[in-house]
C-alpha cells in the first residue's frame, strides 16, 4: 500500500539516468543551493518592507511574537512536505500528494490554490520592484521626481511587465541558470540587511532613534487585542515564511533528492525566522509605532517601511538598501516562477491539464511552456489589480494569506492520511506522521476560516469593494471557486486523470500508466 514507504520509479521514454521522468535534468542543485533558492523565493527584505507596517497595523509591537507563532505552523507543515517528499518525490508536490491522498478532485483544487498563490506574489513581487526601482534611480540621479513615476499607472504596469519579462526569460534558460543568479542576488540581499540591522542598533545606542525601547513583551502573543487581529496578523506572518516549499519543487532536480530537499526546506524556514525576528526588532527599537513621521503605523510608510526608514537609518549608503530590496524582489520573481511552471509540468504529465504543460524543453531541460504561461497569468493578475484596486499591494497580501493556509493546510492533512496506516508503527511515525501535519494543518485550516470570513468586510483590507463585498474576499476566495469551475471544464475534456487512470495513491513515485 502507498504511504508505507515505496520509492521504486518505473522509467518513461524520457527517463534516463541524466533525467526525471518529466525530463528535468537530475543533480543540478545541492542542499547549499537549494536553502538559497528557498531564501531567495520567500525574500526576506521584500518581506519586511512589505508587511511590517501591515502587521503592525494588525497587531501593534508583538511583531516578535507573530512572527515566531506564524513560524510553528509553518515548521510543522514543513515537516509534513518532508515526509511525504521523502515517499514520493514529485514536482507536483502539494498537486501530486493531494491527489494521492484525497483523489482527484482535491488534489486539482490543491494545485489551483499552489498556482494562484504563486500568480498573486509573483504580482505582488514585480510591483514592489518596481516602487523600489524609480526609487533607485531617483537616489542614484538626485531626482527625486523619478521616485514618484512609479505612481503613472502606464509606466507602472509596463515596468513590471518587463520585469516580469526578464524573470521569465532567466527561469527558461534551467535550473543551473536559476541557481548561479541566486547566489549572487541572495548575498547581496542579506549582506545588506545585516548592515541595516547594524546601523539601526548603532543608532538607538547613539540616542539618534525615536522609537520604542525593547520590551519582552513583545513576544506576548496573548497581548493582542482580539482574535481577529490575531488572526490578520498570523496570515501576514504565515505570508512571510511562505516560499520555502520551492525546496521541494526541485526535488527531481536534486542531488539525493528524497533527503536534501526536505531539509533544505526546514533549514531555510529557520534562517528566515532568524532574520526576521532581529530585522523586526531593530525597526520596531528604531521607528516606533506612531502613525506619523517615521512610525510603523504611518499610512505613507506602511505599504513600503524602508522606503522611510533607508536614509535615517544608512544615511549616504540609503541607496544599498533600496538596491537590496529590489535584488529581492528581482531574485524572488525570478525563482517563484520555479514552483508554478514545475506544478503546471506535473498537472500537464498527469493529464490534469493539456498535454501541452507537460513539454519541456531538450535544451534546457525546463519547463518553458508551463513558465511563459505563468508570466502571462501574473502580468494579466497585476494589471488587473493595478487598475481596479487602490492598494493593490495591501489587497494582494491579504489574498496570498488565504490562498497559503488553503493549500499548506490541504497537503499537511493529507499527510495525516496518506500515511494512515504507518501513523502509530513507532515514536518518530507518530510525531513526524501524525502530530505534526495534523496540528500544522488544522492551525492554518483555522486561519483560513476566520481570515475568510473576516475578508467579507471592505474594512479588512485597502477598502475596495466589489457590490460591498471586501476585495480581498473577492480575490481569495473568488479564485477558489473560479478554480473549481476550471476543474469542472477539464474534468469534461480530459477525463483520464479524474477517473484515477493516472495518478492514485498506489502509484509509486513518478508513474504514469500506460
Amino acid at each position: 500500500m502507498s504511504g508505507t514507504g515505496a520509492t521504486s520509479t518505473v522509467p518513461t521514454p524520457r527517463d534516463s539516468p541524466s533525467l526525471s521522468p518529466k525530463g528535468l535534468a537530475r543533480g543540478q542543485l545541492g542542499l547549499l543551493a537549494i536553502v538559497v533558492i528557498g531564501i531567495s523565493t520567500i525574500a526576506p527584505a521584500y518581506v519586511l518592507t512589505s508587511t511590517l507596517g501591515l502587521t503592525v497595523a494588525e497587531i501593534g509591537v508583538h511583531l516578535p511574537a507573530i512572527f515566531i507563532v506564524g513560524f510553528i505552523p509553518m515548521f510543522l507543515v514543513a515537516l509534513a512536505y518532508k515526509e511525504l517528499n521523502a515517499d514520493s518525490p514529485d514536482s507536483g508536490t502539494t498537486f501530486t500528494w493531494v491527489t494521492k491522498a484525497f483523489g482527484p478532485s482535491l488534489g486539482w483544487m490543491g494545485g489551483w490554490g499552489l498556482l494562484a498563490a504563486n500568480i498573486i506574489v509573483l504580482s505582488n513581487l514585480a510591483g514592489v520592484a518596481v516602487d523600489f526601482f524609480y526609487l533607485f534611480l531617483a537616489q542614484l540621479t538626485g531626482t527625486a521626481s523619478l521616485a514618484d513615476l512609479t505612481t503613472n499607472k502606464a509606466v507602472n504596469i509596463v515596468t513590471c511587465l518587463a520585469f516580469m519579462a526578464i524573470a521569465v526569460w532567466v527561469s527558461c534558460r534551467g535550473i543551473r541558470t536559476t541557481k548561479s543568479v541566486q547566489y549572487v542576488l541572495v548575498g547581496f540581499q542579506l549582506l545588506v540587511l545585516a548592515w541595516y540591522t547594524i546601523q539601526a542598533f548603532g543608532r538607538i545606542a547613539a540616542g539618534q532613534a525615536s522609537g520604542l525601547a525593547f520590551s519582552w513583551e513583545w513576544f506576548n502573543p496573548l497581548g493582542i487585542e482580539s482574535f481577529s487581529a490575531f488572526a490578520a496578523g498570523l496570515s501576514l506572518s504565515i505570508f512571510a515564511f511562505w516560499g520555502w516549499d520551492v525546496c521541494l519543487t526541485v526535488s527531481e532536480e536534486a542531488t539525493n533528492g528524497r533527503r536534501t530537499s526536505g531539509l533544505a526546506a526546514t533549514i531555510a524556514a529557520a534562517v528566515i525566522l532568524a532574520i526576521y525576528l532581529i530585522g523586526s526588532i531593530a525597526t520596531i527599537m528604531f521607528a516606533g509605532t506612531g502613525d506619523t513621521g517615521l512610525g510603523l503605523n504611518n499610512p505613507d510608510n506602511s505599504e513600503n517601511v524602508f522606503t522611510s526608514l533607508a536614509a535615517p537609518v544608512m544615511g549616504p549608503f540609503a541607496i544599498l538598501l533600496s538596491l537590496a530590496v529590489l535584488s529581492s524582489c528581482g531574485a524572488s520573481l525570478q525563482s517563484t516562477f520555479v514552483s508554478p511552471a514545475r506544478t503546471l509540468l506535473a498537472m500537464g504529465y498527469y493529464k490534469a491539464l493539456p498535454a501541452r504543460f507537460g513539454s519541456v524543453s531538450p535544451t534546457t531541460n525546463s519547463p518553458v511552456y508551463a513558465t511563459i504561461f505563468a508570466g502571462v497569468l501574473s502580468g494579466g493578475f497585476y494589471v488587473l489589480m493595478r487598475i481596479i484596486s487602490e492598494n493593490v499591494l495591501n489587497d494582494t497580501i491579504q489574498a496570498l494569506g488565504l490562498m497559503i493556509c488553503f493549500y499548506y493546510g490541504l497537503t499537511a492533512l493529507a499527510c495525516v492520511w496518506y500515511f494512515r496506516a504507518s501513523l502509530f508503527t513507532s515514536t518518530r511515525n507518530i510525531l513526524f506522521r501524525f502530530l505534526a501535519p495534523l496540528l500544522g494543518g488544522l492551525g492554518l485550516i483555522v486561519v483560513f476560516l476566520q481570515t475568510a470570513i473576516d475578508s467579507w468586510d471592505p474594512a479588512f483590507g485597502s477598502g475596495s469593494e466589489l457590490f460591498g463585498v471586501g476585495l480581498v474576499f473577492v480575490i481569495g476566495i473568488g479564485i477558489l471557486v473560479a478554480g473549481a469551475v476550471i476543474m469542472l471544464i477539464f474534468r469534461a475534456r480530459n477525463p483520464e486523470f479524474f477517473n484515477g487512470r493516472t495518478l492514485t495513491e498506489e502509484s509509486s513515485a513518478l508513474v504514469i500508466p500506460e
